[in-house]
C-alpha cells in the first residue's frame, strides 16, 4: 500500500502561491505541504506585504531581529483581535493570556509559571512521566496498533498539564476539543462554526475553572508543584492575578502545553516513516545506548531539536509595530501587523546545513520552534522532557511500528499537526 504523507510540490506551483500569497485565502496543497512556498517566499519577497496590509517574514534572521527587540514590537493583540473576535469570549481569552500579552502582566504571570517549572520540578515529573508512557503503550500492544495521536501523542499532555494544575482525572475528558477549538480560532480566516466553537469552548473552560480555582482556593496544593495553586497565591509580598488574568491564564497553560507537545510527538513519529534511514540510525544509537542513561538521554534530546525544527509545532507567531522601523531592508510603519512564520525560518538555508533534510543528529540546532526572547515559550524543559520520554519509550517498545493508511492532517496554517495517525506495531 501507497502511503502519502508530505505530497511533493512542483516549483512552478510553490511560485504561484508565492505570487499571490495571503494567510486568509490559502489553497488546500499549501496545508499539506507549505515547505516550497516558504522557500519560493524567502527567494523572492522575504517580507511580504500581504493584501490586508499585514507582512509576512520568512528569513532566520529578520525573525530573530523582531525577537530581540520587545520594545518596539508588540505582543499585545487587543489592536489585532478587535475586528476579529468583537467583543466576545476569544476577545477576552487571547487578549489576558500570556503569550499575548506586554510586561507588566506578561512578567508577573510568567515568574508564577516558572516558579513550578524548575529543573528539579520538571526532573522530579519524569518517573510519572515514564509510567504514563509505558502505560499507554501496554494498552497499544494489547490491540496490535492504534492511532498514534489519539492513542498516545494527544494522551501524554492531558496528564502533565492536569497534573500541573491539578485537574482531576475524571474531568479531563473535554479538555482535548476545548483546546482544538481555542487555538483552532487563531487561524487567519475562521468559518463561522469555527469561531461559534472557539467561543463555546471558552464559556465551558472558564465554567469549569472558576469551580476548580473555587476549590483550590479552600484546598491550596504546593505551590513547589501546583501551578493553579501559585497563580491563586502570587509571589509573596507581590502583586497577585486578577481573577479574569488567573482563569484565561490557566487555559492558556492547558491549551498551549497540549496542542504543541501533541503536535511534536505525532510528527516525530509519523517523520520517522518519511525518513526511514533516519530512524534506522536513530534505533541503531538507542539500542546501543540502553545501558547508558546519559548518552541515550544526549541522543534522543538532539533528535527531539531536529524534530521542532523540522516540523514546528507552532508555525506561525505574531507582532505589532509600536514605531516605524525597518525590517529585511523594508520600512514598516508605525502600527503594521507582522506574521513571523517559523516553519519558514526553520527551514532557512542561510542558518541550517540541508535544511529539508530530517538530520537526528543536528549539532548547535537554534531552531525557533519555542520562540526566542522574553517570549521564549516558558514550558520549553517539559516539552523537550515528554517528547524525549515518548518517543524514545515508544521506539525501544515498537522498533518496526507501521503507519497503516496515510495520516490525516490538522488543515491548519498556524498549528501543523495530524488529527489521525492510524498504525500498527509490526
Amino acid at each position: 500500500m501507497s502511503l502519502v504523507i508530505t505530497p511533493p510540490m512542483r516549483d512552478a506551483r510553490a511560485r504561484e502561491i508565492a505570487a499571490g500569497f495571503d494567510l486568509r485565502a490559502l489553497p488546500a496543497d499549501f496545508y499539506a505541504n507549505p515547505y516550497p512556498v516558504y522557500a519560493a517566499l524567502r527567494a523572492a519577497e522575504p517580507v511580504r506585504r500581504m493584501p490586508d496590509g499585514s507582512y509576512f517574514l520568512t528569513r532566520y534572521d529578520d525573525l530573530v531581529t523582531v525577537y530581540r527587540d520587545a520594545q518596539t514590537f508588540s505582543s499585545d493583540k487587543k489592536v489585532e483581535f478587535a475586528p476579529k473576535y468583537g467583543d466576545s469570549p476569544l476577545f477576552e481569552h487571547h487578549t489576558t493570556s500570556l503569550v499575548f500579552n506586554d510586561p507588566p502582566l506578561h512578567t508577573r504571570v510568567r515568574k508564577l509559571i516558572m516558579g513550578a517549572l524548575t529543573r528539579r520540578a520538571i526532573a522530579e515529573m519524569e518517573p510519572g512521566l515514564v509510567t504514563l508512557v509505558d502505560g499507554l503503550l501496554d494498552a497499544i500492544e494489547a490491540k496490535g496498533g492504534g492511532d498514534l495521536i489519539e492513542d498516545f501523542a494527544s494522551a501524554i499532555p492531558v496528564e502533565i498539564i492536569g497534573n500541573l494544575l491539578g485537574v482531576p482525572h475524571a474531568d479531563r475528558g473535554p479538555l482535548r476539543d476545548w483546546s482544538l477549538a481555542i487555538l483552532g480560532a487563531l487561524e487567519p480566516k475562521l468559518t463561522p462554526e469555527q469561531e461559534a466553537a472557539g467561543n463555546r469552548s471558552v464559556t465551558e473552560m472558564l465554567a469549569y475553572l472558576r469551580e476548580l480555582v473555587r476549590e483550590r482556593r479552600a484546598h491550596p496544593g504546593d505551590p513547589a508543584h501546583d501551578v493553579l495553586t501559585r497563580l491563586i497565591q502570587g509571589e509573596s509580598g507581590g502583586e497577585t492575578l486578577s481573577e479574569t488574568e488567573l482563569l484565561q491564564n490557566c487555559i492558556f497553560i492547558l491549551n498551549a502545553g497540549h496542542e504543541t507537545t501533541t503536535n511534536l510527538i505525532g510528527n516525530a513519529l509519523v517523520a520517522l516513516q518519511e525518513w526511514p534511514d533516519a530512524k534506522a540510525g536513530l534505533l541503531q544509537k538507542t539500542e546501543r545506548l540502553t545501558q547508558d542513561p546519559s548518552g541515550l538521554e544526549a541522543v534522543l534530546t538532539l533528535a527531539v531539536d531536529e524534530f521542532l525544527r523540522f516540523e514546528s509545532s507552532n508555525q506561525l507567531g505574531n507582532r505589532r509595530a509600536l514605531r516605524a522601523c525597518e525590517v529585511g531592508g523594508v520600512a514598516l510603519e508605525a502600527g503594521a501587523l507582522v506574521t513571523l512564520c517559523i516553519g519558514a525560518a526553520n527551514r532557512d538555508p542561510a542558518q541550517f546545513a540541508r535544511p529539508d533534510v530530517l538530520d537526528l543528529a543536528r549539532e548547535d540546532n537554534r531552531h525557533l520552534a519555542f520562540g526566542f526572547g522574553i517570549h521564549q515559550c516558558a514550558g520549553l524543559s517539559l516539552a523537550r522532557l515528554e517528547g524525549r520520554i515518548a518517543i524514545g519509550r515508544f521506539l525501544a517498545r515498537f522498533p518496526h511500528y507501521q503507519l497503516t493508511a496515510s495520516p490525516t492532517r490538522g488543515g491548519r496554517a498556524r498549528f501543523r499537526g495530524f488529527l489521525r495517525a492510524p498504525f500498527r506495531v509490526a
